[in-house]
């Protein structure tokens, strides 16, 4: 049985109260990729980035696929069972994150990636490609290798930071 995600239902809800406070001056962004070597660009980021102009940063907790779930012990679960499925919640997460915040998916800045099984996350690394290669951005990131997460069943988080 498929429940929505809390990741994908509560940021949207919490942040969209928010709007009626934000500003509508934008700033333009200058990004400037530091790229001492070139292999990052096959994975779709830069190896670093000079980020001038931002006026607003959006920074974002780890995001995963937890559901309710009233016989967890913490009430929550892993949403999906697979990296993949899990991949596309967490996507779904950020958007929604960033759509609260005014921004899009060309304002991320970095992203770190914790994941329990490394191949696993690099096998679903096409879902992550086509959601950021839309906007041409090519944001640093980092693969982390962790043991484990908040939940057994959980295979990866995603950390996000944004600037506008």
């Amino acid at each position: 049985m498929h429940r929505p995600s809390l990741n994908r239902r509560l940021p949207t809800q919490t942040l969209n109260a928010t709007h009626t406070k934000r500003s509508t001056t934008m700033s333009t962004i200058t990004r400037t990729p530091v790229n001492p070597v070139a292999w990052g660009q096959n994975f779709l980021m830069h190896q670093g980035e000079v980020t001038e102009g931002a006026q607003r940063v959006l920074r974002c907790s780890g995001q995963v696929d937890l559901v309710e779930d009233a016989d967890a012990p913490m009430g929550l679960s892993a949403g999906h069972e697979d990296v993949r499925g899990q991949l596309q919640a967490i996507l779904d997460s950020l958007d929604a994150l960033l759509e609260g915040a005014g921004m899009t998916r060309a304002d991320i800045v970095h992203l770190t990636f914790y994941a329990t099984d490394i191949p696993a996350t690099l096998e679903a690394y096409d879902v992550y490609a086509a959601w950021i290669g839309e906007t041409g951005a090519m944001p640093p990131q980092s693969m982390i290798g962790v043991a484990s997460l908040v939940d057994p069943g959980l295979h990866l988080e995603i950390e996000m930071t944004a600037a506008r």
